[in-house]
């Protein structure tokens, strides 16, 4: 992977076309004025390095069932990458973030009861897994807008 993590014009105009992540090369190659080898290349190499993932994404208001939550996290221990990566790998869980303020991460999650996650099941089956949690704070996202998230559960 390469350690050069600056995304330059081209590859910044490519990733803003494929916000319809099933839009052509070829379209995208004709809007910017390059070859659809170039896109195709580009957008290969972007994702080996892990810069540009492309998936597919729902509004959970119109997911029945579905539900987002966020939640800030406080642990006892300093070791806050190792245990956001411990939560990812968490049914459910979709991102985990090491931030600054009053929690140590702030943990995004879809749950679904249809399919056998609510939020009393994460924390008796999943939250349980992981040591050193102080303290979570739930937020329930009740409303959204232009909110996107992987279905996950």
């Amino acid at each position: 992977m390469s350690r050069d993590r600056r995304i330059d014009d081209t590859n910044k105009a490519i990733v803003s076309q494929l916000e319809d992540g099933r839009k052509p090369y070829s379209a995208i190659a004709e809007s910017l004025g390059i070859t659809e080898n170039t896109v195709r290349a580009r957008v290969n190499r972007m994702q080996e390095e892990g810069v540009l993932r492309i998936m597919g994404l729902v509004d959970p208001e119109k997911v029945p069932g579905l539900q987002v939550v966020m939640m800030g996290v406080k642990l006892k221990t300093l070791d806050l990458e190792e245990k956001a990566e411990e939560f990812c790998r968490l049914r459910g869980v979709f991102s985990a973030a090491v931030v600054t303020g009053r929690y140590d991460l702030v943990v995004q999650l879809t749950l679904s009861e249809d399919d056998g996650l609510s939020l009393l099941d994460f924390f008796k089956t999943e939250l349980v897994k992981i040591a050193d949690v102080l303290e979570v704070e739930t937020f329930v996202v009740y409303q959204s807008k232009s909110f996107w998230v992987p279905y996950t559960v």
